[in-house]
């Protein structure tokens, strides 16, 4: 039997296979896939050969269960639009999005099915472990996560080398970095905040550094004020770093490929970023990058990361769920999975995908094991009026930390608009 194509593991139906070819008993169709044989799926994959490894899953899948599978592929920006107005006036069968507070969104307005079902069936508890309570609400699933981003420090070895750098584990560390970087002529940390997300990148590690998961994801939800005497640590450790001239100068002229460039150069130190920066490298230099976790500031709190993930979706409108369900379950095979997400280089969701040879994600995939508590990332896990006035705020104290105190009023300002 070709592996590949064995799946649909249902109490309701079997597909048998031969020859290499999939040849389906009509005994055991059941009448909701006999009667409808058209899946339709929305995409958001920027990456020519992730496409390519959808459209090649999608046509297995489609084979064996004698079905017609369409896939439209939307460009990534705007499709964060255009889902909001499809999902309620034409829903596909299978659409991709993001978990967390953006998955969150939907699933109160209705829009997403809830899955817990095919979750149980298909024991994905025990090979999703806590990324589950990326998809989870109240208790229920909504969705698959498919691979994430874990967010870290990047730096090259050649450049450490070089200069005789120290990675840092400790925030005093940081300072030392400063003083070997400054001597070397070359910035400590490469940081563009031209589009503001990756100052909210460093607000987390800050965070989830100092006050912990919860207190992040409760600050996340609107729970904790932005005024709250539980961030003054956070904000005078940063100034502290600021005023040390420790990030890139003029940092919001800089988007963050301009502020990776500077890394590739030996320009900077190292970068806060997720595992995309590789594609700001040459293929022939990448043997030298290497990731380091954001280090302890508070002694004792377990490792807390930003690992955002990536999940598909049954939108509720879908007029074929069956079908559907089946061709997560397909999709979500482990050998089906990774192969999607090797073009991209994100970390498998499933503990059991094999990896492939990218040095970058088998560190990340790595460092995951020893992480006890994931978050999504700053405006992927709050509220999107909320996070565009937290950017903006972190942005602009990045620019000007003696206007703390305004830029925080500020900011909950829209917090209690928003919560209460």
């Amino acid at each position: 039997m070709n592996t590949k194509m064995q799946f649909l593991r249902t109490t309701r139906r079997r597909f048998l296979q031969a020859s290499g070819a999939a040849i389906a008993s009509a005994a055991l169709y059941s009448p909701a896939i006999a009667q409808s044989k058209q899946l339709t799926i929305i995409s958001n994959r920027g990456d020519v050969n992730q496409r390519a490894a959808l459209e090649r899953i999608a046509k297995e899948f489609g084979d064996a269960a004698g079905a017609t599978v369409t896939i439209n592929n939307m460009d990534h920006e705007a499709h964060k639009t255009a889902i909001r107005n499809y999902l309620v006036a034409s829903p596909p069968d299978i659409c991709f999005w993001f978990s967390g507070s953006r998955m969150r969104t939907f699933v109160e307005k209705g829009l997403f099915d809830d899955i817990s079902d095919l979750v149980q069936r298909e024991n994905y508890k025990d090979v999703l472990g806590a990324t589950l309570g990326s998809v989870t609400v109240n208790g229920a699933q909504y969705g698959l996560p498919t691979g994430g981003i874990l967010w870290g420090l990047y730096y090259r070895q050649d450049t450490f080398d070089q200069f005789g750098l120290t990675v840092p584990k400790t925030f005093d560390d940081f300072f030392t970095l400063a003083e070997q970087s400054k001597k070397a002529g070359i910035i400590p940390m490469s940081m563009g905040t031209k589009d503001q997300w990756p100052a909210g990148g460093w607000f987390d590690h800050m965070n989830l550094r100092i006050n912990g998961l919860e207190h992040h994801m409760d600050l996340m939800a609107g729970k904790v004020k932005y005024t709250d005497p539980s961030l003054k640590d956070v904000f005078d450790r940063w100034e502290t770093l600021i005023k040390a001239d420790f990030f890139t100068p003029n940092g919001t002229s800089f988007a963050w490929d301009p502020a990776a460039a500077a890394l590739v150069q030996k320009k900077a130190a190292m970068m806060d970023l997720g595992n995309f920066i590789k594609y700001a490298f040459p293929p022939e230099d990448l043997a030298q990058v290497r990731f380091a976790p954001f280090p302890e500031i508070k002694p004792g709190m377990a490792q807390y990361e930003d690992f955002s993930v990536d999940s598909i979706h049954l939108p509720s409108g879908s007029k074929n769920k069956e079908l559907a369900r089946e061709f997560l379950a397909y999709f979500y095979k482990p050998e089906n999975l990774a192969a999607y997400l090797a073009p991209e280089g994100n970390v498998p969701a499933r503990n059991d995908c094999p990896i492939s040879d990218d040095p970058i994600l088998k560190m990340a995939v790595e460092e995951m094991k020893k992480v006890k508590g994931t978050s999504q990332y700053y405006d992927r896990d709050t509220d999107p009026d909320l996070a565009q006035a937290g950017l903006k705020g972190l942005q602009e104290f990045m620019v000007k930390p003696e206007r703390r105190d305004t830029i925080l009023q500020q900011i909950e300002r829209t917090r209690a608009r928003i919560h209460g």
